[in-house]
């Protein structure tokens, strides 16, 4: 182990932490508005199958929290472990947010407590529902603070560099950066619409496992619904999130579409591959379409990839990350439209197994997508962990037992990610949705007690 190339492992490491941290964050950040929306929804119409949802989402809720404290508490260790030399120079103009984010989580948590604690304790239903709303803003505040740190590592400001140091560090200049509004908005829909998605798949789950109770198509309406409402907002802003590409960070634009060189009526490359030349084979050229997407007109000039240095270019992989993630976006916007047309498709039955098997595909499919945009704004940052001030190479660890540390933390992500899913599904096999709706009596449609 002390053989291998410690950047090489710390950034293994690193990548592999937020590889599963991600999706509990994800989930933390959009679930609270999905309980809103239940439980909204129940106390407007008197439908207790919407309660009842918001329930049930809640315990699976908390369980991923729990989790997700322990891999973000890895993440802050592995900071100051791993790249010692961003921390100690970057440390001032990151430190804000790094402790709002911690802040944010504790009203979130302390307010999720009191949440779950409170079902049937008071009299008026909208009090217990609007302790949601600390929870929702303490999840998506922490959203915020962390992106807004990543954005500052895309477009750093607010500091004077002084014999490779950062000083005279503003800290609101520096987390409010051109990087920070499309960077946190991005990520906040993308999470609302992997977390309606997610829950999507389990009610199309239930469904195609034969339960043909109210409460499960209830289930599917809401959440596919949201999750087409989310996704289209997504869409949008990811089209903005192109914009700022063109004009902050035209080199990644360029890698992730292969364009070499600077020109108007620029094509957008999609598919295909490179050779040695760097010529592209075999790839749909879309005409005017990146320089649409850079600055809405087909005139836009479109900086290409000869403007930089060879060793300053991002990897060219990110091209595919692009692809697939436009594609999965694509579909995961007509995959609820489908839906909610379903009754004007050919066949007659309500829920045929098609639509509910790629009703199924959304949760997997949205959580790739989530993956995809973590890789291109991560590896199409390359070779930078803050553009333009400092190289990964020069920021990492040179510490000889990253390999080790590898090892450990492997360990501890499979034990973790085994336990939570033994857990949440023992926490829904024991009780069953059916079960509880007859335990409850909520057996006639509309959510009338017998």
């Amino acid at each position: 182990m002390s053989s291998l190339d410690p950047v090489l492992m710390s950034r293994i490491l690193t990548g592999l932490t937020l590889f599963v941290h991600i999706v509990l964050a994800t989930i933390g950040v959009g679930i609270p508005i999905m309980l809103a929306l239940a439980e909204w929804r129940g106390i407007r119409t008197g439908d207790d199958h919407y309660t009842l949802l918001a329930r049930r989402w809640a315990r699976g809720y908390v369980i991923t929290v729990a989790v997700g404290v322990v891999t973000g508490t890895a993440i802050g260790l592995q900071l100051s472990l791993l790249w010692p030399t961003f921390m100690r120079v970057a440390g001032k103009a990151i430190a804000l947010p790094l402790f709002m984010e911690t802040f944010a989580f504790f009203v979130e948590a302390i307010f999720l407590g009191i949440y779950l604690y409170t079902w049937d304790r008071f009299k008026n239903k909208w009090t217990h529902l609007l302790l949601l709303i600390p929870v929702a803003i303490g999840s998506s505040a922490s959203a915020f603070f962390i992106t807004s740190m990543n954005a500052f590592m895309n477009q750093p400001q607010g500091f004077e560099l002084v014999d490779g140091v950062f000083t005279n560090v503003n800290p609101f200049v520096a987390m409010f950066n051109p990087a920070t509004p499309t960077k946190v908005s991005h990520v906040l829909a993308s999470a609302f619409t992997t977390s309606a998605a997610a829950l999507a798949s389990i009610a199309a789950f239930s469904l195609l496992r034969g339960s043909r109770h109210v409460y499960f198509k209830k289930a599917l309406k809401l959440t596919v619904v949201s999750t087409f409402v989310f996704a289209v907002a997504t869409v949008m802003i990811g089209d903005f999130s192109g914009k700022f590409l063109a004009k902050y960070q035209p080199e990644k634009l360029a890698a992730a579409e292969w364009h070499f060189e600077t020109m108007t009526e620029a094509p957008l490359i999609y598919g295909g591959f490179l050779d040695e030349n760097n010529e592209i084979k075999y790839a749909l050229k879309i005409p005017y379409a990146l320089s649409i997407l850079a600055g809405n007109s087909p005139s836009t000039e479109v900086i290409g990839l000869n403007e930089f240095p060879e060793n300053e270019r991002p990897p060219m992989s990110v091209h595919y990350f692009f692809d697939l993630k436009v594609t999965s976006g694509a579909v995961i916007v007509l995959i609820p439209l489908l839906y909610m047309f379903r009754r004007k498709l050919p066949g007659k039955k309500p829920y045929p197994k098609w639509l509910l098997l790629s009703i199924l595909a959304l949760g997997p499919l949205s959580m790739s997508a989530i993956w995809l945009g973590w890789f291109l704004a991560e590896i199409g940052r390359q070779p930078w962990i803050v553009r333009g001030y400092m190289k990964v190479s020069d920021a990492a660890t040179t510490s000889s037992s990253v390999g080790w540390m590898l090892v450990l933390f492997i360990l501890l992500y499979l034990v973790l990610s085994v336990s939570a899913i033994r857990v949440l599904s023992q926490l829904f096999r024991n009780k069953s949705a059916e079960e509880e709706i007859r335990l409850l009596g909520l057996e006639i449609e509309g959510g009338d007690r017998k």
